[in-house]
């Protein structure tokens, strides 16, 4: 494809450049363009001094620079000295010329400005007061605040895309992120070349003439409206993403249409999904912004932790031809667990890619998503944290077969952590009165004193979370996602059935032990 690469860019200071306008702009210079062309896209990588006849040799590209005209020969007015410095200096990529005023020449040569014109070479006239090394000053001091603000920028898009990707919808809110961060339009490709989820501003969204033109290679493009520029560009992106499809951790950037930056990013090896960017300019922390969210995307799309497939393979089957969870716990990297419930504060039910999303944010690929419920067995030493997006119920520490009980301590710690508003709850682990009753005896009790409602699961985890809930009718319903006059009804109807006083702290004393070991 013309105009592509898969090589990074050359080499440039590790700060943004410089816009000439922030540097005319500073009043402390009295810096003053007298020609070339008035662009504020013009930017400036630093400041360069010198006084040579032919400064290519001596030039990077990108600079600013400052001469006195002590290399400028009497009768140079009259021949082409000003066209061939000028061209020079706009073969080497020099980005503007500046020209100090006294001791050498009281005015800028007539034939300079002609040839800065003719070579649309931005012209800066240097007042007597102004020194090239307060010049020079100015321009670090302006790439050192741009360099603040960048990194500021960086730091925050890493932020936000980092809590993107643990929110229930982790690809899409990753996308619109990034699409958000670099001003422009992020697509997530899929293994066989398909889009399969896209964020931002549509490409020739607005539907507007392009001028016309001509291409690098000389053909001469007529004036394209907005639609068409459109097409072409995602004709474009898409063909990026089919050359680094097959190769993987490569990237590939293309400028089919002046104004328009395209970057794509293979996500992880061989997985053939690729992240694919469109931005009117490239900044330059947007590369990292970029590289961060195609990581993130790697993650979701990909087997987290894939190393440990094979052991969580190796454990499946060992449960399945009647192991102990004692026995395949080592494979699954831990002797002591949490076990997390979590559901999403908004009503969407998450899918499996929020479910692994939420695992990878948690530190772990043990996720099962059941009825709108995502349940994440973590290590213990990794300390379950609250997530942006989520409602969390964490179980004490438990070893392996003690995890069912882990199970119903997270799905009560959830219950209480939705009722109360809570990011996270966890299951208080301070030894209970309940635990001086050997539990044998204890479910027996209980069986026996829950056999009027044990038939009925719903009258069942009412009574519960009415009674976690210290018998507040609100929170309860918050809770079990019914109406406070549907938990009136069932508690009505467990009094009932019970033929108990629920009212009574003794009974209810009685009805939570009960509960909980039924």
């Amino acid at each position: 494809m013309e105009g592509t690469s898969t090589v990074p860019d050359p080499a440039v200071p590790p700060t943004p450049p410089v816009p000439l306008a922030a540097l005319l702009a500073r009043e402390d210079l009295a810096l003053r363009q007298i020609a070339g062309p008035f662009d504020p896209d013009v930017v400036i990588h630093w400041a360069h001094t010198s006084e040579m006849a032919d400064p290519y040799p001596y030039l990077l590209g990108g600079e600013l620079l400052l001469t006195a005209g002590v290399h400028i020969p009497e009768a140079a007015g009259s021949g082409t000295y000003f066209d061939d410095y000028v061209s020079r200096i706009v073969a080497a990529g020099g980005a503007a010329l500046g020209f100090g005023l006294a001791p050498v020449h009281d005015a800028v040569p007539r034939a300079l400005v002609a040839a800065c014109e003719a070579y649309e070479l931005p012209l800066v006239e240097v007042p007597p007061r102004t020194t090239f090394s307060g010049v020079a000053r100015a321009v670090w001091q302006l790439m050192a605040q741009a360099r603040h603000t960048e990194l500021r920028r960086v730091t925050e898009a890493q932020q936000s895309l980092a809590a993107a990707a643990s929110r229930p919808d982790p690809v899409p809110s990753v996308l619109r992120q990034l699409a958000q961060r670099v001003g422009g339009r992020a697509v997530l490709y899929g293994p066989e070349g398909a889009e399969i989820a896209a964020a931002g501003r549509e490409p020739g969204g607005e539907v507007r003439d392009a001028p016309a033109g001509r291409e690098p290679g000389g053909e001469v493009r007529e004036g394209l409206t907005g639609r068409e520029q459109g097409g072409e560009v995602r004709d474009a992106l898409a063909g990026l993403a089919r050359i680094v499809a097959g190769r993987s951790s490569t990237t590939a950037t293309d400028t089919p249409l002046a104004g328009t930056h395209l970057a794509a990013y293979a996500l992880g090896a061989g997985q053939g999904f690729v992240l694919g960017v469109v931005a009117p300019r490239r900044d330059p922390g947007d590369h990292t912004i970029a590289s961060v969210a195609a990581v993130l995307l790697s993650l979701l799309t990909g087997e987290h932790q894939s190393g440990t497939g094979a052991a969580r393979s190796a454990a499946l089957v060992r449960l399945l031809l009647g192991a102990g969870p004692d026995e395949v716990a080592p494979l699954l990297g831990g002797e002591r667990w949490v076990v997390v419930h979590a559901r999403p504060d908004m009503r969407e039910v998450p899918d499996g890619v929020a479910a692994s999303a939420l695992g990878a944010a948690l530190g772990s690929p043990l996720v099962d998503l059941d009825r709108g419920v995502v349940r994440v067995l973590v290590p213990a030493e990794r300390e379950p944290a609250p997530q942006p997006g989520w409602t969390l119920g964490v179980s004490a520490v438990a070893g392996p077969h003690e995890w069912a009980s882990a199970d119903a301590q997270a799905a009560r710690a959830l219950a209480r952590a939705r009722a109360t508003r809570a990011p996270l709850v966890r299951h208080a682990t301070r030894p209970a009165l309940a635990d001086l009753v050997p539990g044998e005896e204890a479910e027996a009790y209980a069986r026996t004193l829950l056999a009027p409602v044990a038939a009925a699961p719903a009258l069942t985890e009412t009574l519960r979370a009415w009674l976690s809930l210290h018998g507040s009718w609100d929170r309860t319903a918050v809770a079990l996602a019914v109406h406070r006059n549907t938990v009136r009804q069932r508690i009505a109807r467990c009094a009932a059935l019970l033929a108990a006083d629920v009212d009574d702290p003794d009974v209810r004393m009685e009805l939570w032990f009960a509960l909980r070991h039924l």
